[in-house]
């Protein structure tokens, strides 16, 4: 019960400081989406993300820094097995099945309903 409670508390979090960002600032959506997945990155190459992952589940790796989160930590695995290659390999391959079903679903939704041109 707790790991729910954490989850709930470290993604509404999450979803506060970006709503904060875009009520105070002049910051685009599209922006705050890529310093969020930015900041997932960094924190986790710092070795700070994944205790938080460790803590909260997915309430950490739903929302898009766990997005770079899962990136880099697949580019640091991928770069142990296989060294340099790697770098170009690691995150595309942690994130293969997320990124498929995006575009999988967008496709589905566009096939569905009339998106907007």
């Amino acid at each position: 019960m707790r790991q729910y409670i954490y989850a709930f508390v470290v993604g509404g979090i999450i979803c506060v400081i970006a709503q904060v960002l875009m009520d105070t600032t002049k910051l685009k959506p599209a922006h705050i989406l890529v310093l969020f997945v930015t900041l997932g990155g960094v924190l986790s190459a710092l070795g700070v993300y994944q205790p938080l992952v460790n803590i909260a589940g997915a309430g950490a790796t739903i929302p898009i820094p766990g997005f770079g989160h899962a990136m880099v930590s697949g580019v640091l695995e991928e770069i142990e097995k296989s060294g340099i290659v790697g770098v170009f390999s690691g995150g595309l391959k942690a994130t293969a099945i997320g990124l498929s079903a995006a575009v999988l679903f967008g496709y589905i939704m566009a096939l569905l309903f009339n998106p907007k041109g």
